[in-house]
């Protein structure tokens, strides 16, 4: 059954940046290695689960590295105590590109599955979108007639949750939330940070398509297909009425803000006229002298005295 779709879970995500940030302090290794764990159903791989390997390797030479066998195949027989269920099924590096010596170590790594898969993820991604890529070893045939030699093709990945995991995950961004900015703030972010992704994807089908047209590359038919699907799925902006629908929602969306902006201004103004107020009468109260405030004081007390003193008459007769 030939992979069509690698779908990675939150809790390998955690694994590998935990493993990455505890290799990162103790040691300068560019990047670490693990094995994933998961299983293949009608062409989908799901990685539910990995585990770190120790590993090492030279800058310099890419023939030089090292893998613990024996610390894999201990971790390996441990996991399957735990979840039978759960094979290996490739292994990860946190790139955030592929090395010159992935090759040879995916051939180690096919000694525990035939098939196996090797998923980069970024542990410090600087760009905006998915920080997973998927790959599977296939055989290159050279047109010159020279012996075949075994290179990465790209599978398509994604992130994928069952629902226990997007409580946890749900969980942890609550703890992790950061306080200080409100949640209108949020929304604007996430917005941004979507619509960037968004012009990013749109930049790259400009450039493919650029090169396509130029002769650069082949065509690539599913491509132009999807695209052409996406494109069937834009609105057609030119029916009078769906601009009408656009202009009469964009309107109510400014009256709401116009109206937001002119009782937040009278708020203000209010609380202004209030404090002016306050102050005045505060100034007023400093500046009399110390017998005329005592002499207000003897004037009230003499008042409420005498209005005590009617009511008592007033309950005798």
């Amino acid at each position: 059954m030939s992979l069509e779709k690698v779908v990675v879970h939150p809790l390998v995500l955690l694994s590998v940046v935990d493993h990455y940030n505890r290799i990162d302090k103790v040691s300068s290794q560019k990047r670490v290695v693990g094995c994933l764990l998961g299983s293949m159903s009608k062409g989908v791989l799901d990685v539910s689960n990995s585990f770190a390997v120790p590993f090492d390797e030279d800058d310099k030479d890419s023939d030089v590295y090292f893998l613990d066998h024996d610390y894999l195949e201990s971790m390996y027989n441990m996991f399957k105590k735990v979840n039978a269920r759960e094979k290996i099924v490739g292994w990860y590096h946190t790139g955030p590109k592929l090395h010159p010596n992935d090759i040879k170590i995916n051939e180690l790594i096919r000694n525990y599955c035939p098939n196996s898969v090797l998923v980069i993820i970024d542990a410090k991604p600087k760009d905006i979108g998915l920080p997973t890529d998927a790959y599977v070893a296939v055989e290159e045939v050279h047109d010159d007639g020279t012996p075949t030699t075994r290179t990465f093709d790209h599978v398509k990945s994604e992130i994928g949750a069952e629902e226990a995991e997007e409580v946890g995950v749900e969980h942890l961004l609550r703890d992790i939330k950061d306080m200080t900015t409100g949640t209108l703030s949020q929304n604007l972010s996430t917005q941004v940070a979507a619509l960037k992704s968004l012009a990013n994807k749109l930049q790259d089908i400009s450039r493919y398509l650029g090169q396509v047209t130029e002769g650069k590359l082949p065509i690539n038919h599913p491509i132009i297909y999807q695209l052409q699907d996406v494109f069937n799925l834009l609105p057609n902006l030119n029916v009078p009425e769906l601009v009408k629908a656009f202009t009469v929602k964009t309107n109510d969306q400014n009256l709401v803000m116009y109206t937001a902006s002119i009782i937040r201004a009278v708020l203000a103004l209010h609380s202004l006229i209030n404090n002016k107020t306050t102050n005045s009468a505060a100034e007023k109260d400093s500046g009399k002298p110390k017998n005329d405030v005592e002499k207000d004081e003897k004037d009230e007390k003499e008042k409420d005295t005498k209005e005590d003193s009617n009511k008592k008459d007033v309950k005798s007769s």
